[in-house]
């Protein structure tokens, strides 16, 4: 299941990461999911899990505005419009399944398949920024969890 996920990720990059592009471009046709089926079409022989692809693209989609409250404050160096839309993608994929989990993902494979995703396709210094951009937001999601126990 583990190396299904992983390519289950790099499809929903891929796709979140075309919406995002198109979307920034005001592409009148954008539809997201005709974006998620061309790119589970391409892979649909090798992905069992195709429900947690369109679970986890649909969510990020719905759900931007709250994701990006979530991560933009810890990229305080960087302006949304500085940061490659790869890693934007990428970033807003991580921060979605820590905040929404999908059934047994665990925070810690959230997090290191999006550094593995930022060494694959963002650049030099992405899995960095993404690592310490993703630690920061788990810390802050723990903390308020823990304060929401009190």
């Amino acid at each position: 299941m583990a190396a299904n996920r992983h390519l289950g990720r790099i499809v929903a990059m891929q796709a979140l990461y075309e919406y995002f592009v198109r979307s920034s471009l005001k592409d009148p046709n954008l539809a997201i999911e005709d974006i998620s089926a061309r790119a589970l079409s391409v892979h649909k022989d090798n992905i069992q899990d195709t429900d947690f692809v369109r679970a986890v693209i649909k969510g990020v989609v719905d759900k931007q505005e709250e994701l990006d409250k979530l991560w933009l404050p810890f990229a305080t160096n960087w302006p949304l419009d500085q940061i490659p839309m790869v890693e934007v993608s990428i970033i807003r994929l991580a921060v979605y399944e820590l905040k929404f989990p999908y059934q047994d993902v665990p925070y810690k494979v959230a997090i290191d398949e999006a550094v593995e995703l930022a060494k694959q396709f963002g650049g030099d210094n992405a899995a960095k920024f993404i690592n310490g951009v993703l630690g920061s937001v788990y810390k802050s999601l723990f903390t308020q969890e823990i304060k929401a126990k009190k």
